[in-house]
C-alpha cells in the first residue's frame, strides 16, 4: 500500500518527499531525488494533519527527528495512516511481549544484585548501567515507547531509575544497609577495641568502596578504625589475613599496628609495613635476590663526612666549581663564605652538610637523568637550576659508587626498583585491600608505589586515612593534593569523616578548627569534642612568662599530668629547662620540635617562638632552586605549611595550650589567634 502527493501539491509544496509505501516492518518515503526507510523499531510516533486543501503525515524519529510528507490528497491520507497505524500497532504488540521477557529478566537479575550482602560500589552501579544499556540495545522496541505498554510500563521504568539515578539509589540503599551492619553487628563494633567505636568510626570501617578516603582528625581514633577495618574484612569473609596490606610510614608506627592488631584480632596473618619494607618484598619475589639497605642510609654521621668529603674535593680541584657553590651560598641561604678556600671552614661545611643530604636526597626520589630534570623545571629558573644539577653531580656520583661498592641501595632506589619490577610484571600483587595510615604524608613515589601494586590486582581497594590539616611533610616530599584531590589520583570513590576527637576539649577545636580553616585549600571536615573547655584553654602569654607559667603549673597539674614544650626547631629548647627537675621535680616536663611532636598528646602544650623573622614562627620561607623544583608545589596561600605546624602543636594539648609570643616581634599568627578569640594575659 502506498500513498502519494498530487500533482499539484507535489508542485506547491516543494518538498523532498512525496511518496510513502508501506513494507512489512516498515514505511519507505521517497521523492524525486531522495528516499527514506523508516523501520518501525525507530518510529517513536506517526501523526496525520489535515492543511487548508491536502494532507501531511509525520513521523517522529529518535534524537528528534521528524520525517514528513506533504501535499497528499486528505481522505487518502487518513485511509492510508489508520491502515499504517494499524498494521504499527500489531508489530508493536507483539514485539512488546519479546521486550517484556528481556525486561522481565533484567528487573529479576537486578533485584538479586540489589538484596546482595554487600556494601554497593560505584564501580557496580557502572557495572549494572552497562548490564541496562546493553539490554535496551538488544529490545525490538524504541526504550522511550516501553511506558505505551502495561506488561513493559513497570519493569523499563524501574531500570530506567537505575540508569539516570543511579548514584542516588546507590547512597540511599548504602545508608539503609549500613544501618542494617551497624545494627547486626553491633557487639563487633563494641569489642573490636578497648573503646567502643562511635557511628562515623562504625560507617567508615563498613565503606567498601574501592577507593576511600577517611579523613581523620586530631584525636579523632584514626588507628581504632584501620584496626576495626581489618577486623571487619576478615570477619565477613572478605579477605583472608595475607590478602590484607597495612601500610605505615615509619618502622614504630608499623610495629605498634601489629601490637594491636594481633592484641585485638587475635591474627598474625596481617602484617604492617613500612613503603620500604615493602619494596624489599616485591624485590626480594621479583627479582630472586634480596637487595640490602646501605648503611649510609640509618648513618647520618657517615652520610655527611662521605658528602662533606666530596663537595670539598670538587671545590679545591675546580675553581669554576668552587665560584659556582660560593655563588649558590650567597644567593640562595644568604650566607657570607668568604673569599679564600671557604670549603675548608668546619662551620660553614657542619651548617652545609643538611642541605646537602636534604638536595641528594630529592634528586635521587625524583630519579631522573639529569636532562630530564632540568627540563622538568619552570622556565624562568631552569638555567639556574641547571647550573645547581651540575654542581651536585659529583655527590650524586659518589653516591652511586658508594651504594654499589657496598652492594647496597638507598630508600629512594628500594621504591624506583620496586615499581620497575611491579610495571615488567615480574610480581604479581596478592593483595586485594591496601590501608594506609598517614595517608596525608604520602610523596608521587609512594603514590606510584600504590599505583603500581592496584595495575597488578584491578580488584584492589585503597583504604586511605589521614588529614590534610596535619599535613607536615612537604620539605620531605610529600605532596597534599594527593589527599586534597585523592580520587583524581585514585580513582572513583567515596570519602568518610571521622567527626568527634577524644583528645581536646570543644575550646581548643573551635580555635584550631577556625584557624586551620583560613586555607581554602584545606578540606572542610567536622570536628567535634566530648567537654566544653573554658574560655582560657588557649591562652596568649608573653615569651617572658614561661618560668612564671611552670611555677603557676606546679601548683595544680598532678605528677601524671604531661606538659609538653614545643618549638619550630630542636635547637630553640629553653635553656630554663635545664633546671626544671629540681625547680619543679613533680611536673612531667618534656621538649620537643613541633614535626617530632606529630602522634604525641599531653595534657598540656606550651608553644614557645610565636615572633616574627628569623628563627620565628612561622618560618620564613628558605628554599633553595633544588627545592622549589623538586618539592611539591606548595599552595597559593601564605605560611599554608606552617599553619598546619600551629594546628599540630595546638591539637597535642587535652586540656590547655599557651601560645608564647614575642611582644615587640609578634608572629603574623598572633594577630590571628586575637581575632579568634584567643584570651591575651599578661601573665599566667
Amino acid at each position: 500500500m502506498e500513498l502519494k502527493a498530487t500533482s499539484l501539491g507535489k508542485h506547491l509544496a516543494q518538498h523532498p518527499y512525496n511518496r510513502v509505501r508501506l513494507l512489512h516492518a516498515g514505511v519507505e518515503v521517497s521523492g524525486e531525488k531522495h528516499e527514506y526507510l523508516i523501520p518501525f523499531n525507530q518510529l517513536l510516533a506517526i501523526k496525520c494533519k489535515r492543511g487548508l486543501v491536502w494532507g501531511e503525515l509525520e513521523f517522529s524519529l529518535p534524537d528528534d527527528k521528524v520525517v514528513r510528507l506533504h501535499g497528499t490528497e486528505w481522505q487518502e491520507t487518513q485511509r492510508f495512516y489508520h491502515h499504517l497505524s494499524h498494521a504499527w500497532q500489531l508489530w508493536s504488540e507483539e514485539m512488546s511481549r519479546v521486550a517484556a521477557d528481556v525486561l522481565t529478566s533484567l528487573v529479576e537479575k537486578l533485584h538479586t544484585l540489589e538484596q546482595q550482602d554487600k556494601w554497593l560500589k560505584r564501580s557496580d552501579v557502572a557495572d549494572w548501567r552497562s548490564v541496562i544499556t546493553e539490554a535496551f540495545t538488544a529490545l525490538p522496541l524504541p526504550v522511550t515507547r516501553l511506558n505505551e505498554f502495561d506488561n513493559c510500563r513497570e519493569a523499563a521504568l524501574f531500570c530506567l531509575h537505575w540508569l539516570e539515578s543511579g548514584d542516588a539509589l546507590r547512597q540511599q540503599r548504602n545508608a539503609s544497609w549500613t544501618e542494617k551492619m551497624l545494627e547486626q553487628y553491633a557487639d563487633f563494633f563494641n569489642s573490636v577495641e578497648t573503646s567502643p567505636l562511635n557511628a562515623s568510626q562504625a560507617r567508615a570501617v563498613v565503606n567498601g568502596e574501592d577507593s576511600l578516603l577517611v579523613l581523620a582528625g586530631a584525636g579523632s581514633g584514626k588507628t581504632s578504625v584501620l584496626v576495626a577495618r581489618a577486623g571487619w574484612l576478615l570477619m565477613r569473609r572478605q579477605a583472608a589475613p595475607e590478602q590484607i596490606l597495612l601500610l605505615a610510614f615509619g618502622h614504630q608506627a608499623a610495629c605498634e599496628m601489629n601490637d594491636r592488631i594481633r592484641a585485638r584480632l587475635d591474627t598474625e596473618g596481617i602484617e604492617a609495613r613500612t613503603f620500604h619494607s615493602l619494596a624489599l618484598n616485591i624485590i626480594s619475589q621479583g627479582s630472586k635476590k634480596s637487595p640490602t639497605i646501605s648503611r649510609l642510609e640509618t648513618d647520618s654521621a657517615e652520610r655527611q663526612k662521605l658528602l662533606l668529603a666530596v663537595w670539598r674535593q670538587q671545590c679545591s680541584e675546580k675553581k669554576a666549581h668552587a665560584n659556582g657553590w660560593r655563588q649558590w651560598l650567597q644567593d640562595e641561604l644568604a650566607w657570607s663564605p668568604g673569599e679564600g678556600e671557604f670549603w675548608q671552614d668546619d662551620r660553614l661545611a657542619k651548617k652545609l652538610a643538611s642541605r646537602l643530604e636534604r638536595w641528594l636526597g630529592l634528586m635521587r626520589m625524583h630519579g631522573g637523568a639529569q636532562a630530564e630534570m632540568i627540563a622538568f623545571a619552570p622556565e624562568a629558573i631552569r638555567d639556574v637550576f641547571s647550573k645547581r644539577v651540575k654542581l651536585m653531580a659529583p655527590l650524586v656520583k659518589a653516591w652511586k659508587s658508594a651504594l654499589k661498592e657496598e652492594g647496597a641501595v638507598d630508600f629512594s632506589g628500594l621504591i624506583h626498583l620496586a615499581v620497575n619490577i611491579l610495571n615488567k610484571g615480574r610480581f604479581i600483587s596478592p593483595w586485594k585491600h591496601i590501608l594506609v595510615d598517614e595517608f596525608q604524608d604520602i610523596s608521587p613515589q609512594r603514590a606510584a608505589l600504590l599505583a603500581a601494586l592496584r595495575r597488578q590486582n584491578k580488584q584492589t581497594s585503597l583504604y586511605a586515612v589521614g588529614d590534610d590539616w596535619q599535613a607536615i611533610y612537604r620539605f620531605c616530599g610529600a605532596e597534599m593534593t594527593l589527599t586534597t584531590a585523592f580520587h583524581h589520583h585514585f580513582g572513583e570513590g567515596d570519602r568518610c569523616f571521622l567527626d568527634t576527637t577524644y583528645r581536646f576539649n570543644e575550646r581548643i577545636g573551635d580555635v584550631a578548627n577556625r584557624f586551620i580553616q583560613r586555607n581554602p585549600h584545606q578540606l572542610k571536615k567536622p570536628l567535634n569534642s566530648l567537654s566544653k573547655g573554658g574560655k582560657r584553654a588557649v591562652s596568649l602569654l608573653p615569651e617572658g612568662q614561661l618560668e612564671a607559667l611552670l611555677d603557676k603549673m606546679s601548683g595544680y597539674a598532678a605528677p601524671d599530668e604531661r606538659i609538653l614544650i614545643l618549638a619550630r626547631y630542636h635547637y630553640l629548647r629553653p635553656p630554663l629547662l635545664d633546671k626544671a627537675k629540681t625547680r619543679w621535680p613533680r611536673l612531667k616536663i618534656d621538649f620537643t620540635s613541633i614535626h617530632a611532636s606529630k602522634g604525641q598528646q599531653a595534657d598540656y602544650v606550651i608553644l614557645l617562638g610565636l615572633q616574627a623573622g628569623n628563627e620565628g614562627f612561622p618560618a620564613e620561607a628558605r628554599e633553595s632552586v633544588i627545592e622549589q623544583v623538586l618539592l611539591p608545589q606548595p599552595e597559593a596561600f601564605p605560611d599554608a605549611e606552617e599553619r598546619r605546624l600551629a594546628y599540630v602543636a595546638l591539637t597535642r594539648a587535652k586540656q590547655q595550650a599557651w601560645l608564647l609570643y614575642e611582644k615587640d616581634n609578634p608572629s603574623v599568627f598572633v594577630e590571628e589567634f586575637r581575632q579568634l578569640g584567643v584570651a591575651v594575659l599578661r601573665k599566667p
